[in-house]
């Protein structure tokens, strides 16, 4: 259950702070892009089975590898387009959640 809260608190909620520190004047907006980059989970669909409670999907599924992270990680450092750097934000964000979720699972 606190896993569960943890999990989805960082991918719902903390990203409203992260939208509103990226841009204060369009927050909701940033929120509205930051949550559209959950739809990296389209990964998981390549999975058999699609969902498995036990499963960490770092470094499992494609979009949610350390090489996808680095390339996520390094486009939210150097691009100058707002969009883009904010998209990358997202993945970069959704990653960690995601790596927090399976440090939760091993506890």
């Amino acid at each position: 259950m606190l896993q569960n809260s943890i999990h989805y608190g960082m991918h719902f909620l903390v990203i409203i702070g992260i939208a509103y520190l990226y841009d204060k004047k369009h927050w909701k907006k940033a929120y509205l892009i930051l949550l559209a980059t959950m739809l990296v989970d389209a990964d998981h669909l390549l999975a058999s089975p699609i969902f498995d409670p036990e499963r960490c999907s770092i470094n499992f599924h494609v979009l949610h590898s350390y090489w996808a992270w680095s390339i996520y990680t390094l486009i939210a450092i150097f691009s100058k387009n707002y969009w883009i750097r904010l998209i990358a934000i997202g993945l970069s964000f959704h990653m960690l959640t995601d790596t927090v979720d399976c440090w939760l699972q091993n506890l």
